[in-house]
């Protein structure tokens, strides 16, 4: 294989514009996919492609379509399907870039989020290539603004991706609508039984490609975890920013509410950071994704939508602050950086009993993951005071400090005070309540055979949910020590809330998703009005607002979780005790009415908003 030449662009039969293309972009020699795919694209053939995020599928697929594309044709001969609107977005942007010099040339991205009318205006006026979520796709067809009747190319980008996400039946419902004549190229990640159905059934005769996924995730991503034991995960966050090197970099948490909150603690401590995430309008996620390109923000911090199809150069670094879903997310969401053989760092923050999953991700990306040495208080101060000290050099670089020079002269004179002291006072001003240095001593990380601590600023923290597709089994939850009671700490609820305790704790089973989920569905309390929630032993506290209205705390009483009603009080009255043997209530069917963990049998993911279902 190594004695193999390689070939460049121009030996691969590509039309002259876009081989003038190509140079303009500085693309000379083809990735191992592209090599192998586009000779087969261009000769007709359906191609079934086995590769990795970030192996550069979209040009092994565009430059085909656009050597064989007819300018004089307005209605659509190429349609590509991606699992969300990032990833359309991208493609559109990919096959404008590469047909710079075919005039006349018109790509159409169509996605969820976006209004109809702009859409609709410009299929009217004729495009040539349609890139598009299978839902609004759909959309379009049933509605007749779509024709596909002159379709020779298809193409289904990150296939895995879109049976994740539940369009797999939109994916068929659109192939069943294609011409039969037509050329059909997919590509995936992996491959599930479900995709190889496909494959099967709507591909004639695929020549089958398949690029090992060692370069993607591999050599050049260093990839680190972080146990999280010890110190609550944003106080660990805040030194690794604070300690490591980076330019851009994408934090993924688990939730929608958890980015935003995230983000908005990031900010109160100084970074530059935005969210991202299904429910912000797509015009504001796509202004984000820009700033973020042009360093107007550092730190993006993202659900999975933002996993597939975004490619910032900039980024340096992914945190999973929250343990992905499986190991293919994971892949995907560290692909984001080391793009185009640059260097890149990936951290994982895991908890003691997700220990066993690095084996699964070592196997997955074929890369050992090294535990990461958390920046000590001395490291980060020493970067504070430097960033200071830079900070003073600058500002006196700049001059004009003629004013203030005089200021400290009449204040040296008159309070007969040295100038040190008044420039070491203006200092402290300039720090305003934010402390220079860290106070904190190291604190002493648990032994990884206790479970994690379980202290949830706020409904963004969740207990890590269960893992899911090709996963292990989690190993169960270790029994708790001996004799060992989590100490209770007391502090001051925020401002409009007041702490109030329930009893039930870990001791009955609960956990933070439980008494969340029963509080917001049976008192009607949007979630994010719950504050911070502590469980100890037998017993736990958490944050409601302060002004609730009685007849609400009295149906907080009765309300069940883990088989016992919370029978709330006020933090500092004396407790409720639940009376012996009372049981969880059952409806007629005998079925627990009451939140659990297990979800709804048969529910299907819902088809519209595409790249929101995180």
């Amino acid at each position: 294989m190594s004695d193999t030449p390689i070939p460049s662009f121009s030996d691969l039969n590509l039309s002259a514009p876009v081989l003038k293309a190509l140079k303009d972009v500085g693309y000379e020699t083809p990735s191992p996919i592209q090599a192998a795919t586009i000779p087969l694209l261009l000769e007709g053939r359906d191609v079934l492609g086995q590769a990795q995020t970030g192996t550069g599928k979209t040009a092994a697929f565009a430059l085909p379509i656009l050597s064989n594309i007819d300018v004089k044709q307005t209605a659509p001969q190429a349609l590509v399907l991606a699992p969300t609107r990032e990833l359309a977005i991208q493609v559109a942007e990919a096959f404008q870039s590469y047909a710079a010099h075919i005039k006349g040339f018109h790509v159409l991205p169509i996605y969820g989020g976006q209004s109809y009318g702009p859409q609709l205006s410009s299929l009217r006026r004729g495009v040539h290539v349609v890139v598009g979520t299978p839902g609004r796709v759909i959309d379009h067809i049933q509605k007749g603004s779509l024709d596909l009747s002159k379709l020779t190319t298809l193409v289904l980008d990150e296939a895995d991706e879109m049976l994740r996400m539940g369009f797999i039946d939109d994916v068929e419902q659109i192939l069943q609508k294609t011409p039969a004549t037509r050329q059909t190229t997919l590509f995936s990640a992996t491959m599930p039984p479900a995709i190889k159905r496909i494959a099967k059934t709507y591909l004639r005769d695929p020549q089958e490609i398949t690029v090992a996924a060692k370069t993607g995730t591999a050599d050049n991503i260093r990839q680190r975890y972080w146990l999280v034991a010890g110190m609550h995960k944003l106080d660990a966050l805040t030194r690794i920013l604070e300690a490591e090197a980076f330019d851009g970099m994408i934090i993924f948490a688990r939730t929608k509410l958890g980015t935003e909150e995230l983000a908005t603690k990031l900010q109160a401590r100084g970074f530059s950071a935005a969210a991202i995430n299904g429910d912000i309008a797509q015009q504001q996620r796509e202004r984000t994704i820009d700033n973020l390109k042009k360093g107007k923000i550092d730190i993006l911090v993202a659900t999975d939508v933002a996993a597939r199809g975004l490619d910032v150069e900039r980024i340096s670094h992914v945190i999973n602050y929250d343990v992905p879903s499986d190991p293919e997310s994971y892949t995907h969401r560290i692909g984001r950086t080391g793009r185009a053989g640059r260097s890149g760092e990936a951290i994982l923050f895991i908890t003691p009993r997700e220990r066993s999953l690095l084996k699964l991700i070592e196997r997955t990306t074929r890369q050992p993951v090294s535990p990461l040495e958390l920046p000590t208080v001395k490291a980060v101060n020493e970067v504070r005071m430097t960033r200071f000290k830079d900070q003073i050099r600058a500002t006196l670089a700049e001059g004009n400090l003629e004013v203030f020079r005089a200021l400290i002269e009449d204040v040296e004179r008159d309070d007969n005070v040295p100038a040190i002291d008044i420039a070491a006072a203006l200092a402290k001003m300039a720090r305003g309540d934010e402390p220079l240095l860290l106070t904190k001593p190291d604190r002493d990380v648990r032994p990884e055979s206790m479970p994690s601590q379980r202290e949830f600023g706020g409904s963004h923290e969740r207990a890590p949910r269960e893992p899911r597709g090709d996963w292990e089994e989690r190993p169960a939850r270790p029994a708790r020590e001996p004799g060992f009671k989590k100490e209770r700490v007391m502090r001051d609820p925020e401002p409009g809330m007041a702490t109030f305790r329930i009893e039930v704790g870990f001791a009955h089973g609960a956990k933070p998703g439980n008494i969340v989920g029963a509080i917001a569905n049976e008192a009607n309390i949007p979630s994010k009005q719950i504050g911070r929630i502590e469980i100890y032993d037998d017993y736990s506290t958490l944050d409601l607002p302060s002004d609730m209205p009685a007849e609400l705390f009295t149906q907080l009483k009765s309300i069940w979780v883990a088989g016992r009603q919370l029978s709330i009080t006020r933090d500092g009255e004396t407790p409720a005790v639940p009376a012996a043997g009372a049981k969880k209530p059952f409806t007629k069917s005998g079925a627990d009415r009451r939140v659990t963990d297990k979800p709804m049998p048969g529910k299907k993911p819902h088809r519209k908003g595409e790249g929101s279902k995180d």
